[in-house]
């Protein structure tokens, strides 16, 4: 095998197929990165049996074939090559890669013993891939990141007609947000697929600023997959097992008491006030015809608030949150104002989750329908 590629490019290719590879893995072969040089350019894959990549850039092929090398090591080398053309081949068991006046040298791993890649279904349909990167990155937030509940650690993708809804929990938030959809089969029936999230942030970040990103959905009875293609780039992965909690019930239909307020200002306050706070703790959110006040009491008696301007409607409400909880849902709505609607509960006493959505002006609710649901132990019973 003998190949020359644009440096720049060979880089980000190497970069793109080894970034959903685990940091460690049981079997040594899973962490390299399959390089097939043939007529029509290069392909640059890696699978660990869960997620997959692939990716084709034009190469000026001189001797077709296959190697196998370590991935990260191969990206870390590529990133640090001179400014100029690389040159690869294969010498027996060795893959040497030379950039300029610099030259490495790598082991080959037995291409023979590499799994094979697997197979993509039909398109199911296509989405916007600005909107699918901004929607996966409010969403994503919410999911959960203790693997002892795996179902719970993805986000579930939802497709009835032309909308795909987004949906994340991890038990104490819920984020969920809608967009645009445009199915590729005549299937009427509502199509459910459960993603790692992390695999999902990486596909959003990466394909984010491409024009559309066509998603399959294939299963059979022990392997459901999914897979995202845009640019000559391809991540598949396989679905989360499980049911994923109904928790789209837990919405109101109607709020009538709710504030408004800057986004940034509430932001600002919340960092500033939580300055006090021992890890964990909550704080509280008092608000009235005055505005809003935060309140803090942290350790060895240091304590905080501040006041800013929000527009009430309704009675006042007081209530308890984990600061950083609340920040990850301001930050994900991307809207000067924010509105704070806040539910009723069984009990008067006890104010029930807090209904965060995106505000474009102090009396106009925002454009997206990202709604983000706050409450500790939310869904425990």
């Amino acid at each position: 095998m003998r190949f020359q590629a644009n440096k720049d490019v060979f880089s980000e290719a190497v970069s793109f197929a080894v970034k959903l590879l685990p940091q460690r893995t049981t079997l040594p072969i899973l962490s390299g990165v399959l390089i097939e040089a043939g007529s029509t350019g290069l392909t640059l894959s890696s699978f660990d049996y869960e997620v997959s990549a692939r990716t084709e850039i034009a190469a000026e092929v001189t001797e077709p074939g296959r190697a196998l090398v370590s991935g990260r090591l191969l990206a870390d080398i590529a990133s640090r090559l001179p400014n100029a053309p690389v040159d690869v081949s294969s010498e027996d068991n060795r893959i040497v890669v030379r950039a300029g006046s610099a030259r490495f040298t790598l082991l080959s791993m037995p291409v023979e013993e590499y799994p094979s890649l697997p197979k993509i279904g039909e398109v199911t349909g296509v989405v916007p891939a600005d909107a699918f990167a901004s929607a996966v990155a409010q969403v994503a937030v919410a999911a959960s990141r203790d693997d002892v509940t795996p179902v719970i650690t993805g986000v579930q993708l939802e497709i009835t007609g032309d909308r795909l809804n987004l949906i994340a929990t991890d038990r104490y938030r819920v984020a969920v947000r809608g967009i645009q959809w445009e199915s590729s089969t005549a299937a009427a029936e509502k199509i459910t697929a459960l993603v790692p999230a992390r695999t999902l942030q990486e596909v959003g970040k990466t394909f984010g600023s491409s024009t559309s990103i066509s998603v399959s959905i294939t299963g059979s009875e022990d392997r459901e997959l999914i897979a995202f293609s845009a640019d000559r780039k391809t991540v598949t992965s396989l679905l989360i097992k499980g049911n994923f909690p109904p928790v789209g019930r837990l919405f109101p239909e109607t709020t009538e008491n709710y504030a408004v307020m800057n986004t940034g200002e509430l932001v600002e306050a919340t960092r500033r006030v939580q300055l006090v706070l021992e890890r964990e703790a909550a704080l509280r959110y008092s608000f009235d015809l005055d505005g809003l006040t935060l309140e803090a009491i942290g350790s060895e008696q240091a304590q905080a608030s501040e006041n800013i301007e929000a527009l009430l409607t309704g009675t006042d409400t007081v209530v308890s949150l984990k600061p950083q909880f609340l920040l990850d849902g301001l930050g994900a709505v991307h809207s000067e104002f924010v509105r704070i609607a806040f539910t009723k509960t069984e009990n008067p006493n006890k104010p029930g989750p807090v209904l965060i959505t995106s505000q474009s002006s102090k009396d106009k609710s925002g454009s997206d329908d990202y709604r983000y649901l706050l409450q500790p132990n939310l869904l425990l019973r």
